[in-house]
């Protein structure tokens, strides 16, 4: 029996059996089963166990157009490299940046990554993460703990490989159900500008030694015409 376990003298006896005990799935507490079942039913954050009690029957009981006890949930999105979750998409990156030195947004910007490439590289991570190899160097680890201890000590958490070998069609398929990370990358350019506003800009005051000149020649002379004209 896949659920007990337990074996019987003939397939018949074991299917009765299997029927009649509701026994017609996996023992969740085998894990021995883990590598075929996890990349597509295991939602990050939740144990294989969270998710098989989860029930939606109540959903269906609200009346369609009653939203007066909607409640707006945190994102929860996972790092990428260890359990953490954050529940907004901006700690999340700077958890990432400051604890594995893995900078999503400058990645992007270096790169000029769209939406659609962050997803595949997204989802490339996750699956190698998730198989304990190394992208770096290819090494496999034995647990995800020894694997991230690996790439932060050999700082191979930013060394990514080729554009070649993530950007596959592929890589359009999550690692994770429900991997909210996905869902809060951006394709606009806001969020690769917001970081230079923090930056030191260097300002160079005009040559104030000829103010007669200057007031012919300063730039404010401009500013101050094309303001009078909209006026």
């Amino acid at each position: 029996c896949l659920y007990c376990e337990k074996t019987f003298r003939d397939k018949n006896t074991l299917k009765d059996h299997m029927r009649k005990k509701q026994h017609r799935r996996i023992n969740p507490k085998n894990r021995d089963y883990d590598r075929f079942y996890v990349i597509n039913y295991l939602e990050l954050g939740k144990t294989w166990e969270e998710v098989q009690l989860e029930d939606d029957r109540e959903l269906l009981d609200l009346p369609e157009d009653d939203w007066s006890d909607w409640q707006e949930y945190p994102v929860c999105a996972v790092c990428l490299f260890c359990e953490k979750q954050e529940e907004t998409i901006d700690k999340l990156y700077v958890h990432m940046k400051d604890t594995h030195e893995f900078d999503l947004l400058r990645i992007k910007s270096e790169l000029g990554l769209n939406f659609y490439q962050q997803v595949k590289l997204v989802n490339f991570i996750r699956r190698q993460v998730h198989q304990g190899r190394c992208y770096g160097c290819h090494v496999k680890f034995k647990s995800k703990t020894d694997l991230r201890i690996h790439m932060e000590e050999a700082k191979h958490t930013s060394l990514l490989p080729d554009r070649k070998t993530w950007d596959q069609l592929e890589y359009y398929f999550p690692t994770y159900e429900n991997d909210t990370l996905l869902c809060t990358l951006s394709d606009s350019e806001s969020d690769l500008t917001a970081q230079k506003h923090h930056e030191n800009v260097p300002v160079i005051s005009e040559d104030t030694s000829k103010l007669c000149a200057l007031k012919r020649s300063s730039v404010l002379n401009q500013l101050l015409l094309q303001e009078f004209l909209e006026n």
